[in-house]
């Protein structure tokens, strides 16, 4: 008996996740044993309120379009499943699956994301319906476990690397310039600050960077901070949003899974700076800039999200269900990686944040994260443009009744 497959987005968007969707959509189309192609809208927010709609009747010219539109083409969400499978959200979700035949599930997110992709495994299993259930990493944070690195992170990475060293270059060119405090997105693990420390050329390099993994210390930093300015006469630090969590609180707010809505460190530091050692700062946020930067799309991070997906359905169409598809790499000079399936269970709400020996490494020459990040940043793609700007997809987005 033939089943339908629905896609959803969920959490933060990334430049790369509708490749996953692209992919998800060509290698579904594949199979015989696929009926109805859906995605959800607003991620599991469209299971709840019955809002999916059919991939099948979109343009082909629209989808090979999602290869370079960033941002969630579905939409998404940060709307947190209840841990009690008893709790009503289920049974809606199920109302939604039965009416529509679904017997296949792809959830493309991060952390937050392979919870509610778990949680949803579990409960089909318990209930006895037959609904496979498979998680598409994403995450420009990159704190995925046992992937080696999460579709989305190589791009956000090279915007990183590519716009700090620009910073850099034009913060050198008075004799004495300002106190530049860059902010990068990371909660908890540092990876997409540390990718400032792969910078290649040693003089655009940050003079300090700052990471969640570690304990921030404002006297230090302080410090720190007259010892380069007064030596250079100019600054570039460059700190991860997850050290807001240890300054003092201000009008704290949280979002739906418990965290500390993030943003505002480098502004934060910068009056910091200027009150105490009386230097001139420029506080810089990339903010979603770093996850939309479609222009900054590397090769490797398009070709696997491609991969991804077509490991995923394919998989899924097999009978797998609870797991996630990881990226692992092969050890060796060149970059060579498989595709695996790992259990959710193992995944769902761990943080993998950088090792003792890579923190090491990026406060001293960065050789380790370069062996580590140019095989994935080194490349971009080739876009398609329309009146001096990427072209984007543009989904008609037909309802399913």
């Amino acid at each position: 008996m033939k089943k339908s497959l629905v896609y959803f987005q969920s959490g933060g968007p990334t430049a790369i996740i509708n490749t996953s969707f692209y992919g998800v959509i060509k290698e579904a189309k594949k199979h015989e044993e696929i009926d109805g192609i859906f995605g959800s809208l607003n991620g599991v927010e469209g299971l709840l309120n019955d809002r999916l709609i059919d991939l099948r009747k979109e343009d082909d010219d629209q989808i090979e379009l999602l290869k370079q539109t960033p941002a969630a083409a579905l939409g998404t969400t940060r709307y947190k499943l209840s841990g009690d499978i008893k709790h009503e959200d289920y049974q809606k979700i199920l109302t939604t699956v039965k009416k529509h035949n679904i017997g296949y599930m792809l959830v493309n997110g991060g952390n937050d994301s392979m919870d509610t992709c778990y949680k949803l495994s579990r409960f089909f299993a318990k209930v006895g319906y037959d609904c496979k259930v498979m998680g598409i990493p994403k995450t420009i944070d990159n704190d995925l476990a046992f992937t080696d690195h999460c579709l989305g992170y190589p791009s956000a990475a090279k915007y990183v690397m590519q716009s700090v060293q620009d910073i850099a270059l034009d913060n050198a060119v008075y004799p004495k310039s300002k106190f530049v405090i860059v902010e990068i997105m990371g909660r908890h693990a540092g990876w997409l600050t540390a990718a400032a420390a792969a910078i290649s050329d040693k003089a655009l390099r940050p003079d300090a960077i700052y990471l969640p993994e570690e304990k921030f210390d404002l006297d230090e930093f302080l410090a720190k901070a007259k010892e380069v300015f007064e030596k250079k006469k100019r600054a570039l630090f460059v700190v991860s949003e997850g050290i807001e969590t240890q300054l003092p609180k201000e009008n704290v707010q949280l979002d739906s899974f418990g965290h500390m809505q993030l943003g505002g460190v480098s502004s934060r530091l910068a009056n910091i700076v200027s009150d105490k050692l009386g230097y001139s700062t420029r506080p810089i946020e990339f903010s979603l800039l770093q996850r939309a930067g479609t222009l900054n799309i590397t090769a490797v991070d398009q070709k696997e999200a491609i991969k991804v997906s077509e490991k995923a359905v394919k998989s899924i169409v097999k009978g797998k269900t609870g797991y996630m598809v990881i990226i692992d790499r092969k050890p060796g000079v060149e970059y060579k990686t498989s595709l695996k399936l790992k259990r959710l269970h193992n995944i769902a709400n761990v943080e993998h944040k950088l090792s003792e020996e890579l923190l090491k490494d990026i406060h001293g020459e960065g050789k380790l994260m370069r062996e580590y990040l140019l095989p994935l940043v080194k490349d971009t793609v080739k876009f398609q443009f329309e009146n001096g700007t990427t072209a984007y997809a543009k989904l008609k987005k037909v309802l399913v009744k």
